[in-house]
């Protein structure tokens, strides 16, 4: 069964990252050899509802978590939607597939004291030092994805109207701004860049002015973390979190966030909005007669 037409579709019609297209892949194999295995069914047109069910249970038995599986469920909606469409199948066995329950997500980010401590105490006397307080800022002040800064280059970068321009999912742009201080930042850092790494195309790259690796950032993005804040996930997505949440606390609209974040929906938005709990609970006992 092969699915190399599907990936290819993904890829030039779809635009998916490379990280998206290999999840995908990875999960149609996986179902492609269970099936195989289990029914010996080698073509797409032998494939049904109940081989379907099968192999979702397979993997509750392997305990693989709901999330996961509706990952994976979504994939198969997807390629049996390809294979539909394109005519190689006359119904989808996977139409009448419905995702598993899952628990609310609650979003981790860190504390805005802790940020301002972050922005109060490190130091910038080396380049490596600075270079890394670039990165949390970038992370926090703008809310980037991790894919996004690894290839956010320099030309990008506009000092004079304080924006970034950023390409995201799908090759889809968008203009983020920062403030004066991180303009002070971005400065000092691109003058020590443009004298070490003058060949350096990329605002984070290594000595040959390529791109740094994924796990570079998180590396670092943790390091500099543990400086100041306790809680126990400490990577490039949670300061994703971080900005979001903070925004959302000092009164930014839930449609200003989704336009800054790159979302596609404002469902995938709305998972922020719990955490101005503590907010609303403070804003209640100062404005409510009976919270005095």
């Amino acid at each position: 069964m092969d699915i190399s037409e599907f990936t290819t579709f993904l890829e030039t019609e779809k635009r998916y990252s490379a990280h998206t297209l290999k999840a995908y892949t990875i999960d149609l194999n996986q179902f492609i050899q269970f099936i195989s295995l289990k029914f010996e069914v080698e073509k797409a047109q032998d494939i049904s509802f109940a081989m379907i069910r099968e192999w979702i249970s397979s993997l509750k038995e392997k305990q693989f978590d709901n999330s996961s599986i509706n990952r994976k469920i979504s994939t198969l909606h997807s390629y049996f939607n390809f294979l539909q469409g394109n005519g190689i199948i006359s119904f989808n066995p996977s139409e009448k597939i419905h995702n598993l329950k899952t628990k609310s997500r609650i979003t981790v980010y860190v504390p805005q004291t802790d940020m301002e401590h972050y922005e109060d105490t490190v130091n910038e006397t080396t380049f490596a030092e600075l270079r890394n307080k670039v990165i949390i800022e970038v992370f926090y002040q703008s809310g980037i994805r991790l894919s996004e800064l690894l290839n956010l280059k320099d030309s990008e970068i506009d000092l004079h109207s304080l924006t970034f321009k950023v390409t995201g999912k799908r090759n889809k742009q968008r203009i983020l701004p920062f403030h004066q201080g991180m303009k002070q930042l971005l400065t000092r850092y691109l003058e020590q860049k443009n004298k070490l790494y003058p060949e350096g195309l990329f605002l984070i790259c290594n000595r040959n002015g390529k791109k740094v690796s994924p796990q570079f950032l998180y590396n670092e993005v943790g390091k500099e973390l543990a400086k100041v804040t306790t809680i126990t996930k400490k990577s490039p997505h949670i300061l994703r979190h971080t900005f979001a949440t903070h925004m959302l606390n000092n009164g930014a609209s839930l449609i200003a966030i989704k336009e800054l974040l790159g979302h596609s929906s404002l469902a995938a938005t709305q998972i922020y909005t719990h955490n101005t709990i503590e907010q609303l609970k403070s804003i209640h006992k100062q404005a409510h007669p009976m919270g005095k």
